[in-house]
């Protein structure tokens, strides 16, 4: 400490001079870092244009983007936590009663924001324990969305609607994660007996390719068609689809989609009911091997295809 001293002795023009050179190579120091910090997270991307937290970097390794990011600000707070008290210095304030009195202020700081200090050790457990991946479609708090970012205040959620809801990682305390971002609809038609499942496929091919082509946020991906399946009790026949749909949004094949087909087959076959058309939501099923439950991912190519028209 004996230069601090000495530098307080000085003329009033040099301690002048002393802030000065304070100030701007703490406003220099602080500079670089956030550049070095923005050349990493943002790579050749346009800064001017691009946020850190869209970056293609950030996207593809979350946890390394936020590290960065929280040692840029602890680098930043402490050039300028230190940078301030050598300027009261030269105003010929003892540094020793500085650090004491931020110490304290510090306290009473931090027993009036336990949540803000929640919401740190949460995003941090979150961002380490890799609980939240960037692009997963997750149901938090209620809200079901796509990740869009996690950090260390508030995770972000992209929901259906395209709207961006901050969530305070202190209250986040269940996440239920969907397998590849959907949950997948099976919609199961039965054959009458004496039609041909080629005539049934021809009349609701064309319904679900509507379907998607008009609800593309809704539904995933392009509905699959499985053929003709044959039960191994019971001896009747169905076809069926698979649909990947965004969570909570079922009633668009529930109520829509089954209503049109429904109202389609019975113009054709006067007979058809209403209980011939089956949905059902599958994500994973239990099985049993060696006297052992077992969870394994529901596999398509497992069902029994009698033909694929």
């Amino acid at each position: 400490m004996d230069w601090i001293e000495h530098a307080a002795e000085l003329p009033l023009f040099y301690r002048i001079l002393i802030i000065f050179v304070i100030a701007g190579v703490s406003h220099t120091a602080v500079t670089i870092i956030r550049r070095i910090s923005k050349h990493i997270l943002l790579g050749k991307e346009t800064i001017e244009t691009t946020r850190a937290e869209n970056s293609e970097f950030t996207k593809r390794f979350p946890r390394t983007a936020t590290i960065i990011t929280i040692l840029e600000s602890t680098l930043t707070f402490m050039i300028y936590f230190v940078a301030f008290g050598l300027v009261l210095q030269e105003f010929q304030l003892s540094l020793r009663a500085y650090l004491a009195s931020t110490t304290v202020i510090g306290l009473a700081i931090g027993f009036g924001s336990q949540g803000f200090v929640q919401d740190i050790v949460i995003g941090l457990t979150l961002i380490f324990s890799n609980l939240l991946k960037v692009g997963d479609v997750v149901e938090v708090l209620g809200h079901v969305g796509r990740v869009e970012s996690v950090g260390l205040r508030f995770t972000v959620l992209i929901n259906l609607h395209g709207q961006r809801v901050y969530l305070p990682n202190r209250n986040i305390a269940v996440i239920s994660q969907f397998r590849e971002g959907c949950v997948r609809a099976y919609v199961d038609f039965q054959v009458p007996e004496g039609v041909h499942a080629r005539k049934m496929t021809q009349l609701i091919k064309p319904l679900t390719e509507a379907l998607y082509s008009q609800h593309k946020a809704i539904i995933m991906g392009i509905p699959e068609y499985f053929g003709l399946q044959k039960t191994t009790r019971g001896g009747w026949s169905y076809i069926r689809y698979k649909f990947k749909v965004w969570p909570g949004q079922g009633s668009l094949i529930e109520t829509n989609f089954r209503q049109m087909v429904l109202a389609r087959l019975k113009n054709e076959f006067p007979d058809y009911a209403d209980w011939m058309i089956n949905i059902t939501y599958r994500s994973e099923r239990l099985i049993i091997k060696d006297g052992e439950l077992i969870d394994k991912a529901d596999t398509d190519d497992e069902l029994q295809t009698i033909t694929k028209e």
